[in-house]
Parts: C-alpha cells; sequence; structure tokens
C-alpha cells in the first residue's frame, strides 16, 4: 500500500509539471502568433506605402513609412531603400541618402534594389549639393542614427570604418601605414548590435 501511494504521489507530481510546461508553451506560443501578427501588420503598412509612392502620392507613403518606423523594434532593411527613394521624392535629400547609403551597407551589390538604390542615391547626392544652406539647415531629417536596423539572417554587416577590410589603410608622404580596425572583427565585419550601436556613436572602439 506504501508503494502504491508513493507512486500515486510521484505521478500526481510528474502530471503537475506536464501541465505546467504545457501552460508555459501555451504563453509562448501566444507571444509568438502576436509578434508575426504584428510583423504582418507592419508589412502591410509598408506594401501600402510603396503603393502609393509608386502613385505619386509621396505625402501620404511618407506617413505610411513613418507609421512602420514608429512600430517597429527593428527597422525591415528594404524599408530602408524605399524610405529613401520617397524622401528623394520629398526634397529631402539628407535623409535620402543617409537611408539608401544604409540600406547599400547593410545589403551590398547582392540586394534586390542595389542598381535602383545607386541611382537614387547619386540624384540625391547632386540635388543636396544644389540645395541653399538655409534649406538644409531648415530641412527635417528622419535619419537612421534614431532606429535599429535588422542586418538580415546572417545577423552581421560589413564594417562601413574599415569596409570590410579589416585594416585601415592612411596614405602618407613616405608610404602607406596600417593599423587594425578599431571596431571590426578580424574579417572585416560587425555584429548587428555593433553595427546598430556603431550608427548612434556608441560603439567603444577595442584596446
Amino acid at each position: 500500500m506504501y508503494k502504491i501511494i508513493l507512486l500515486f504521489i510521484a505521478c500526481s507530481l510528474s502530471m503537475a509539471g506536464i501541465a505546467q510546461v504545457t501552460e508555459e508553451d501555451k504563453v509562448q506560443q501566444l507571444l509568438r502568433d502576436q509578434e508575426q501578427a504584428r510583423h504582418a501588420q507592419l508589412m502591410m503598412l509598408m506594401d501600402q506605402g510603396i503603393e502609393l509612392m509608386d502613385n505619386e502620392e509621396y505625402e501620404q507613403a511618407n506617413t505610411k513609412f513613418r507609421e512602420v518606423l514608429k512600430s517597429a523594434k527593428v527597422v525591415p532593411t528594404d524599408l530602408c531603400f524605399f524610405f529613401g527613394k520617397n524622401s528623394f521624392y520629398m526634397g529631402k535629400y539628407r535623409q535620402s541618402i543617409d537611408w539608401l547609403n544604409k540600406y547599400i551597407e547593410l545589403k551590398g551589390t547582392k540586394g534586390q534594389y542595389y542598381e535602383e538604390c545607386v541611382d537614387y542615391l547619386n540624384k540625391s547626392n547632386e540635388a543636396f549639393l544644389t540645395v541653399r544652406e538655409e534649406e538644409r539647415k531648415e530641412a527635417h531629417n528622419i535619419l537612421t542614427t534614431n532606429y535599429d536596423i535588422d542586418c538580415g539572417p546572417s545577423g552581421k554587416v560589413v564594417c562601413p570604418v574599415c569596409k570590410g577590410k579589416a585594416v585601415i589603410i592612411t596614405k602618407g608622404a613616405f608610404g602607406d601605414s596600417y593599423k587594425s580596425c578599431p571596431y571590426s572583427d578580424d574579417h572585416g565585419y560587425l555584429t548587428c548590435e555593433e553595427y546598430n550601436k556603431l550608427l548612434r556613436g556608441e560603439l567603444e572602439p577595442k584596446n
């Protein structure tokens, strides 16, 4: 009888543990579902912004893109391109340059919108040079330094300081001098966290 009681207690404790794990799993699944629904909503807003931009409704597109920026914990990489492109059409050239540059840094030459991005970046740079100094100072900008940007599945980005070379080359009168990049790893890469800190000016150089 004593063994039966102990077995019953053991079974009860085991069942309670299973029930607890199952409840925790349900909570985690609920959180995942909520995050997926939130992500889908943001993607829908971005698609609406792209459609408005393609229809030359740039102010309305800007509103949609701003909603994504306001709500997203991490900014989708492709939004860097679309927001930069739309900023060009709105005459916000510095803002356009900033976001288009970040898209190229993150996606490189293999990005889906690379060629178009380079084209708009060149246009924005040319236009920015023609804007009067007073207009530049008054221009309202939303810069990428204010946001964490998604670096993609690899979680790594080519260091914009050393351009992926892991060394910084300085040209001098007596030849070139070389020193290790104070930010990247030995292969010229930054983690996503390091990259976003660098954008905000918060990344400390390595000893």
